[in-house]
């Protein structure tokens, strides 16, 4: 079998198994996207979406949050990881949107990887949900995910995961992939425990627990 023929047996099995999946960040405005997704580094999307329900309920625009106090946006994120570096971050970043870009998130891949606390995961995330654009976001899920299934190698960095992913998988899968495969790492695939018996890739998987 070749490695394209696999990849195809490995989105279809996934697919079947979680064909609802999407993103699970709450969010309701634009910037608030991009901010649960920031907020998310490290961090489980449920832990987010605890604090957020709050957040976003009393911090409305991007001044809010520009002219709180390091103090009291700390407070509000506070049982998340890195919580103080983020509420730096997110302090910044409001305050460049607003003077920079007039208030709007920008939608390029290099303006918002130049905002505080956005790296290229969290871009992609943004510009594949918001702006519907070809994306795969590679965090620890779709990286384990990946290298466990033989469509990556141990030790690859995000970026060439990240590489690899959209080298094999048509452009308009890109979106859909990257939440099946979150999923799939998510609550099935776990770093710990995975569920290989259970597994319906286990002759494909590389790196079996069983």
């Amino acid at each position: 079998m070749t490695k394209k023929e696999e990849a195809k047996i490995i989105l279809s099995e996934i697919t079947k198994m979680f064909p609802d999946a999407t993103i699970e960040l709450n969010f309701q405005q634009k910037h608030e996207l991009l901010i649960a997704i920031m907020l998310s580094a490290q961090t489980t999307d449920k832990a987010v979406n605890k604090i957020t329900e709050k957040l976003f309920s009393d911090f409305r625009t991007l001044e809010d949050y520009s002219h709180a106090s390091l103090p009291l946006l700390e407070s509000y994120i506070k049982t998340i990881g890195l919580y103080r570096n983020k509420a730096k971050n997110l302090k910044k970043l409001a305050t460049i949107i607003i003077d920079k870009y007039d208030g709007d998130v920008p939608d390029t891949q290099k303006n918002l990887e130049d905002l505080p606390g956005v790296g290229r995961k969290t871009a992609n995330v943004f510009l594949a949900e918001y702006h519907k654009i070809p994306r795969i976001a590679v965090d620890t899920h779709v990286s384990r995910v990946s290298i466990r299934l033989g469509l990556a190698k141990k030790g690859d960095s995000p970026l060439q995961v990240e590489k690899k992913l959209m080298k094999i998988y048509d452009k308009s899968q890109w979106i859909s992939l990257h939440h099946k495969f979150i999923f799939f790492g998510r609550y099935f695939c776990k770093a710990r425990n995975p569920k290989c018996k259970e597994c319906p890739l286990l002759n494909i998987c590389k790196m079996p627990v069983i």
